[in-house]
């Protein structure tokens, strides 16, 4: 892998690109084809666009959209003038959004148009001061070469008034100031969640994420003449490595999805001889059933990571899909965590080793210690994670105890158990931590909980995850209504579906007289598993 000293930030790299090949590929959206020289050149003039709104080095800027070219255009923008990209989930709710953009202080928020009706709710309770919209059919081809979600299709809408449009000013021509930054400057924030609390801004450094890339590309052998598929979400730390960092990177051309869909994914792979894909398990499971998908031609896949979010990705259903995809190495994709910009290890494609998670990337030093103690263990015994690398996080936003709690002697404290065997193969077992994955998603209790204290029929709650066979893990809400009120579970479902992210909202509800909860009030959750 390079070297340190010859890492440069990634805005660097799509600088290079343009330089070194304008009118090449960088991405195709739907069959609309983008130069790396307009990519660079459409980021500069948002970054020019920024610095004219008083946008200074290490403030947060807040990016609300869901996949689209210019979601890369914005964060390379904010990175350019040594500001830090910040991305919020598109499917965050009001109260989501406003709990974020009150966190970071951001003045200035780039969202999709059709998520402004969000931001116009949250704007006068932050301390928002400028909006910048997207719409994803600006860039969309006249003839699209593949189908096209709902949303693409949707017509174009005014934009209200002082609301500015990203696509007036992309095209502007402008050019910012220059910025000095270093790598050891912040320039990314993703949201997490430590045991305890409402969701932290885990500060990354531009040297975390190119030192990430770098290992991620050499690992996987990526490089300028691959095709890559990018469906995972930008704004998910594991997305945004694979489809904003890894094609700037090793200056590949990337097909760009707006979100999942089968028959676009094997279109695509088909159409644009895709060579590279990241994907989540069931997303290869859904593009096997698609009807006629045998007489298709996937013969270009040469490596598929994958990730085993809802169900597993076994050598059995590896074995599958390579009947479709003869020429691809298959396997999971490797065990990461927003506080270390994930892709912590890697699998060696030539020594997959089924059930684990691959061995660390170079630069990356993976302990596993007695929980308790802190001793390390031995190969083979299960205890906590940690993790100390180049990759590794400066600490959350404004939040020194969660950070000392974390980052201890430069190592990670994860709060998920694994084991390493003697091969140096990394295993992870499960979380310490009371998180919740949802599909891939991570959902931290107190937050679907302060949520659901704002129903006006409710006393108390509480939520836990438990096991569903297709996603992973579901929320299980238990419910303490105040008196007097007849609140009824299918009520409160569609309430928690209009209030939160979809994969937040409860699935499963118990109403009870009482949270079970220590002499200080301090909910104990492990007894709510007891409780049928």
């Amino acid at each position: 892998m390079a070297e340190s000293a010859s890492l440069i930030p990634l805005h660097e790299a799509l600088r290079r690109n343009a330089r070194r090949h304008p009118e090449r590929d960088a991405y195709i959206w739907y069959g609309r084809h983008l130069s790396w020289r307009q990519m660079d050149d459409a980021s500069d003039a948002v970054a020019a666009r920024l610095q004219a709104l008083g946008v200074k080095p290490g403030e947060p800027v807040a990016l609300f959209m869901n996949n689209c070219p210019q979601y890369i255009v914005a964060h390379y923008a904010v990175q350019k003038i040594g500001a830090i990209a910040c991305p919020c989930g598109p499917l965050n709710k009001e109260h989501e959004l406003e709990y974020q953009l009150n966190d970071l202080g951001a003045r200035i928020i780039i969202a999709a148009d059709m998520l402004l009706p969000i931001v116009d709710k949250v704007r006068a309770s932050t301390a928002l001061q400028h909006v910048l919209a997207v719409r994803y059919t600006d860039w969309l081809p006249e003839w699209p070469t593949l189908p096209l979600p709902a949303e693409l299709q949707a017509p174009a809408r005014p934009l209200p008034e002082q609301v500015e449009s990203l696509w007036d000013i992309m095209h502007s021509g402008a050019r910012p100031q220059p910025v000095a930054v270093s790598l050891d400057e912040v320039a990314l924030m993703t949201y997490t969640s430590g045991t305890t609390g409402l969701p932290k801004g885990a500060m990354l450094s531009l040297g975390a994420a190119a030192h990430k890339t770098a290992a991620a590309s050499d690992a996987t052998g990526v490089n300028e003449a691959d095709m890559l598929l990018a469906v995972a979400p930008l704004y998910h730390i594991a997305g945004m490595s694979m489809g904003v960092n890894m094609p700037v990177h090793s200056a590949a051309t990337c097909v760009l999805l707006h979100r999942f869909d089968p028959l676009a994914v094997a279109q695509a792979m088909e159409r644009y001889r895709v060579s590279w894909w990241y994907s989540i398990a069931p997303m290869n499971v859904a593009v096997m059933q698609l009807p006629g998908v045998e007489n298709m031609d996937f013969s270009s896949l040469r490596r598929n990571t994958v990730t085993s979010f809802g169900i597993a990705y076994t050598r059995e259903l590896a074995e599958q899909w390579q009947r479709f995809t003869p020429n691809a190495i298959s396997s999971e994709a490797a065990y990461g965590l927003s506080e270390t910009h994930t892709m912590d290890t890697s699998m060696p494609g030539d020594a997959i080793r089924w059930g684990t998670h691959g061995k660390p990337v170079p630069g990356n030093e993976i302990r596993i210690i007695d929980p308790e103690t802190g001793e390390p263990l031995p190969a083979g015994e299960v205890g906590e994670i940690i993790i100390r690398g180049p990759g590794n996080f400066k600490g959350y936003w404004n939040k020194p105890e969660a950070t000392a709690q974390t980052l201890r002697n430069g190592w990670v404290h994860t709060g998920d158990m694994g084991r390493i065997d003697a091969d140096g193969y990394l295993t992870f077992i499960g979380r310490f931590k009371e998180m919740i994955k949802v599909s891939g998603y991570s959902v931290f209790p107190e937050e679907v909980e302060t949520i659901l204290i704002k129903h006006p029929a409710i006393a108390q709650a509480a939520v836990i995850g438990v096991a569903d066979a297709q996603k992973g893990e579901v929320v299980r809400a238990f419910i303490v209504r105040k008196p007097g009120q007849a609140l009824e579970a299918e009520e409160l479902l569609a309430w928690s579906r209009d209030n939160m992210a979809s994969y937040k909202a409860p699935r499963e509800l118990r109403f009870i007289d009482a949270l079970p909860a220590t002499g200080a009030g301090k909910v104990l959750r492990r007894m709510l598993r007891d409780i049928e």
